[in-house]
């Protein structure tokens, strides 16, 4: 019978007997395996893998039946939320660290209430939605959630972004009015006369009146002041666990942000699986330093306060130098981490502070190998919850098991219960490769594959809600992947699994590189330069370093008259992009190669990477504690390589 009917019915003690079960349907898949293809190694896996594979599906099925349990009784987050004030009403459930200001789960939802209450008196109703432009702090999960308590969508804005790809991610979420922080007054005058001047501007935190006018904007303290903080009446109509949240915004593989869906079951599935598959307690305190317009920091951080009713501490921007003091200072027992940061951490001086903490989980995605083993000796973290997945994938996978190196894993003996699968591409152009009857082809353990999960939307862990643009969501699906008229979410990831099922992070494919833990869009950035030197053919990419997580941004830029100027150059782009997003290396040329039909070709360059022996071209490198550009020679090539200078 079907899987999900079983799991409906199913309590706490019918849950483990379903665990029992799946030994024997282990046990019978190794045997089957075993006689398809005469081979003891599959006995082997099967012996390796036992006991992780049935903590995962104990993890996957608990988080299912909890999915199906709610949206039976027409649950969402707000009620589950609701739930936990009960449960916890005096507890600290947010901590802002820039003040030492703590909000315990009632004082949550009685501001959240206000904003509720402030969100209906602006006439907005059910399925508006309302820009949030500020950086981390308590006051950015009670705006999101009063606004969802009344059926208003937040889009969650990138607090890096400027100019064109801010007004980008203003317009294509359709939203009514922004909300923006005071210290992000300047980003917005930068637009303000491109914004319409029907959406309505509120700014929180202190800001002149001559400031307030010339945005147009309101002050929003005084307004959620006097707004009511009992509970709103229900929005009607009413939102239930498939119907939509916020909005997460992701470089996706090219082009400009996309506008993830977030609806309420993905919210509570990422919250659940990172609290279940990471055994984290009540009892837990946990150090959120990622901006919460992410996925990691609002759903995997803030999730844990909200769904489990954990204290979370809100660190207004990352500091290496703070971590481990905010951590003690706080009694802090899990923490977020992207890659860089944990390098970033080990960059620091040692000193005595940095084992003097009660933190025992670091969680995150991006970890390298060398990086993982050196941050648990020096900082005695003895587990790390290393993961992979983005906002509105349908494929999501965890290393519950603390295998180095690896981002999560996929059953060897048991691989229908969880389906996703790494396929076959073209490596050059990433196009799907594709057997006799038209099917994807599943890769072998060591070869690369792009990581694909199938869609079904009637499972709340199988959905893909997609982009706010159908024509966003429509490039993320493939048909014909596991079976005939079968449809699957295309990760754009390139991963490889071991014999033993374990999954390592190999590349980001299409025209993106992760750098200091954001995906950088080179289709974005070079639209972005080609317009500030006057339409000049740019080609962006990245480039690796060796030592250093990720890919650093490199551009080369056509001179045709050789009169490029660096300093200027530096000026303008730290007015339109972020920090992650501006070259790290230059290259000036007198010609970029392109195709016949004007596609840039990248792949020399990218081989030749910042190596001047390689080239006639002037390289340039960007340091930035000097705020400039610097020729790059072999010397400076050489320091670069061994890893005495700071990016």
């Amino acid at each position: 019978c079907s899987l999900n009917i079983v799991i409906t019915s199913l309590g706490s003690v019918g849950l483990l007997r379903l665990v029992g079960v799946s030994w024997s349907w282990s046990l019978a898949a190794g045997l089957g395996l075993y006689l398809g293809t005469s081979s003891w190694k599959y006995f082997y896996i099967a012996a390796r893998t036992a006991k992780r594979d049935l903590n995962g599906l104990y993890v996957l099925l608990r988080v299912k039946l909890a999915l199906w349990r709610y949206m039976r009784n027409g649950s969402n987050i707000l009620s589950i939320f609701a739930q936990t004030v009960k449960r916890h009403p005096n507890k600290p459930a947010l901590i802002y660290e820039a003040t030492g200001e703590t909000w315990t789960f009632t004082q949550l939802d009685e501001i959240s209430n206000s904003v509720a209450h402030w969100a209906r008196s602006q006439g907005w109703v059910s399925g508006d939605v309302v820009a949030l432009f500020l950086e981390s702090r308590p006051l950015y999960v009670a705006l999101w959630l009063g606004l969802a308590k009344v059926g208003v969508e937040a889009a969650l804005i990138n607090f890096s972004l400027r100019c064109d790809s801010l007004l980008h991610c203003i317009g294509v979420s359709g939203s009514r009015a922004i909300v923006f922080g005071a210290e992000l007054a300047d980003a917005m005058l930068d637009i303000n006369s491109s914004i319409s001047q029907s959406m309505v501007r509120f700014c929180t935190g202190d800001l002149s009146a001559e400031h307030l006018a010339r945005l147009g904007a309101q002050p929003l303290e005084p307004l959620l002041a006097t707004a009511s903080r009992h509970p709103p009446s229900p929005c009607v109509p009413h939102k239930g666990m498939n119907d939509r949240l916020f909005y997460i915004y992701t470089s996706g593989t090219t082009g400009l942000p996309k506008a993830a869906i977030v609806v309420h079951s993905r919210y509570y599935r990422i919250a659940a699986f990172g609290h279940f598959a990471f055994r984290m307690r009540p009892s837990d305190i946990l150090y959120d330093c990622l901006p919460l317009y992410h996925s990691a920091g609002n759903i995997i951080g803030v999730g844990q306060c909200l769904v489990h009713g954990l204290t979370v501490v809100v660190k207004r921007k990352f500091s290496a130098s703070r971590f481990w003091d905010d951590c003690i200072k706080y009694n802090c027992t899990v923490v977020q981490y992207i890659g860089e940061i944990c390098r970033y951490l080990l960059s620091q001086p040692v000193r005595p502070s940095e084992k003097n903490h009660k933190v025992r989980l670091a969680v995150g995605n991006g970890l390298r190998p060398s990086v993982w083993e050196a941050f648990m000796e020096r900082f005695g973290v003895t587990q790390i919850g290393e993961f992979y997945g983005a906002t509105e994938c349908n494929c999501s996978i965890a290393n519950m098991d603390g295998k180095v190196g690896a981002c999560g894993f996929n059953s060897r003996i048991l691989p229908t219960v969880y389906p996703i699968r790494l396929v076959k591409v073209n490596e050059d152009t990433m196009e799907l490769v594709r057997d006799s009857r038209g099917l994807c082809m599943p890769c072998r353990p060591g070869e690369p594959g792009l990581l694909v999960g199938r869609i079904n939307q009637k499972d709340p862990l199988r959905r893909f809600d997609g982009y706010a643009s159908q024509e966003s969501t429509k490039k993320k699906i493939a048909h014909n992947v596991f079976k005939k008229d079968d449809s699957a979410y295309l990760s754009g990831d390139v991963l490889v699994m071991d014999e033993l099922g374990y999954m390592y992070f190999r590349d980001r494919s299409g025209d993106t590189f992760r750098w200091r833990g954001e995906n950088v869009s080179t289709t974005e950035v070079e639209g972005i330069l080609s317009n500030l030197l006057h339409q000049t053919d740019v080609a962006v990419y990245g480039v690796s370093i060796p030592g250093v997580e990720g890919k650093a941004g490199m551009a080369a830029i056509a001179d045709v008259t050789g009169s490029f100027d660096c300093s200027s150059f530096l000026q303008n782009i730290q007015r339109v992009l972020p920090s992650y997003a501006r070259p790290v290396f230059l290259r000036i040329s007198p010609q970029v190669d392109t195709t016949g039909t004007f596609k840039i070709q990248k792949t020399r360059l990218q081989k030749e990477g910042f190596d001047p022996r390689l080239t006639s071209d002037q390289i340039y490198f960007l340091n930035s504690r000097a705020a400039r550009y610097e020729a790059v020679n072999e010397e400076l090539f050489t320091t670069i390589v061994e890893g005495r200078v700071s990016l």
